[in-house]
């Protein structure tokens, strides 16, 4: 089809020409969710970015997606895929405990939690919905994934692997993209994690993170090139889970100048840091977090500012202290086994600029060239139903948000 092309449209990302198509030839078709971790808002038009940049003008994009409290991974993932809020999905750290498994502690590291699905029943991501409604998923990475949601898995998915490279991962996706129809996938996920491993790293501003975001984007440009030669037009939505802030070693704040040392048993650390107070040592406790602090707000949990939407789920540590944005809370035992080098960080209040991430939508459901303020990012969740044709669980996520995004009758009826 695009060598009857004129020579100035043969140059052109498939999705971009399969805007140029009939709408109501192209209904009906496959969604894939592509998360690019880490990926800052503005990191896109500064000359890095020519695939996205060229789907954020023949589609929709975003002048930014605000994360969820905390603003971390895990969180904002299954955010994404829930329209639900951690406090709300149960998801609420990269790291945390729960009461009803005593001397467990959940973090990215430990499979054999990630894995179970104990930590993620409480809401039903967007593949199990799908499932349950009939409808062949498949997921290439994305948290939560490989753990059998309220009894029901993705119909394909693989176990994260971290060393798998950007293209490698592309080419797995098309493969499925490419069965039979009664066999592709009506919704896939697909995640990206160079450009957050990057701004870790070095930092939000440095070379190491523009290359890795050229070299996500030249990836997009693959799976673009790819569905248009399977001849398969889709919606494709692209989002960031957070955005990433410089870090320096001389923003640090040693936790044992927020509390008492030896008073606390500490769940997590880094942006913000979540503890409980030791037997004993409540009454000293409280006091302290009711101090006031130059680089840090601490509350306890019941305290916690309503704009963060957090606090009442009992996986929340029972206090929280969360650092000014690009400042970092660690132990001194921490910092005497690993000192802070400059990098990046997130996890900061989702108010924050430098939080936000990207949000790029393209495909026949879309409108052309479109530009929407910055929202939540619960409200992903009810775009994706909406798209797929599904009716869930409450959300957090508000349809309307969305919808000047999408052309007339784009969305499907839910059955």
């Amino acid at each position: 089809m695009a060598l009857l092309l004129p020579r100035a449209l043969r140059a052109v990302p498939a999705l971009l020409l399969i805007l140029l198509a009939p709408a109501a030839a192209m209904a009906r078709e496959p969604v894939i969710l592509v998360s690019i971790d880490g990926f800052r808002a503005d990191y896109m038009g500064q000359g890095a970015t020519p695939v996205l940049d060229r789907l954020a003008a023949s589609g929709v994009r975003a002048e930014g997606l605000r994360p969820s409290f905390p603003s971390l991974t895990f969180p904002n993932h299954y955010t994404l895929v829930t329209g639900l809020r951690p406090d709300r999905h149960g998801m609420v750290d990269n790291v945390m405990r729960d009461a009803r498994r005593p001397g467990v502690t959940y973090s990215m590291s430990n499979r054999s939690e990630t894995n179970d699905r104990f930590w993620w029943d409480d809401a039903e991501p967007v593949w199990v919905t799908a499932e349950k409604a009939g409808l062949r998923t498949a997921t290439l990475f994305w948290p939560g994934s490989e753990s059998d949601i309220r009894g029901v898995r993705p119909g394909t998915w693989l176990t994260y692997d971290k060393s798998m490279a950007a293209e490698a991962r592309v080419t797995r996706l098309l493969d499925w993209m490419g069965r039979p129809a009664d066999q592709r996938p009506a919704f896939a996920t697909l995640y990206f994690d160079d450009v957050d491993t990057a701004g870790h790293q070095h930092g939000p501003a440095a070379p190491e993170t523009r290359a890795a975001v050229e070299r996500i984007d030249r990836a997009i440009g693959t799976l673009v090139e790819g569905l248009e030669r399977l001849g398969l037009p889709v919606n494709l939505v692209v989002v960031a889970d957070h955005g990433m802030r410089a870090t320096s070693p001389d923003r640090v704040i040693e936790v044992e100048t927020l509390v008492p040392p030896g008073a606390i048993d500490l769940v997590t650390q880094g942006s913000a840091a979540g503890f409980a107070a030791l037997p004993g040592r409540e009454a000293e406790v409280r006091r302290a977090v009711q101090q006031r602090h130059p680089n840090a707000e601490c509350w306890a949990r019941s305290e916690i500012p309503e704009r963060l939407h957090y606090g009442s789920h009992p996986r929340v540590p029972p206090y929280l202290c969360l650092a000014r944005p690009g400042w970092l809370i660690l132990s001194r035992a921490t910092l005497a086994r690993r000192p802070v080098q400059a990098g990046g960080a997130h996890g900061y209040d989702p108010a924050d600029p430098d939080m936000a991430g990207l949000f790029v939508a393209s495909g026949p459901a879309f409108r052309r060239g479109e530009v929407l303020p910055a929202f939540d990012n619960v409200d992903v969740h009810p775009l994706l139903m909406g798209l797929l044709g599904l009716s869930g669980p409450p959300t957090d996520g508000d349809p309307a948000v969305t919808r000047r995004a999408l052309k007339p009758d784009a969305l499907r009826t839910a059955p």
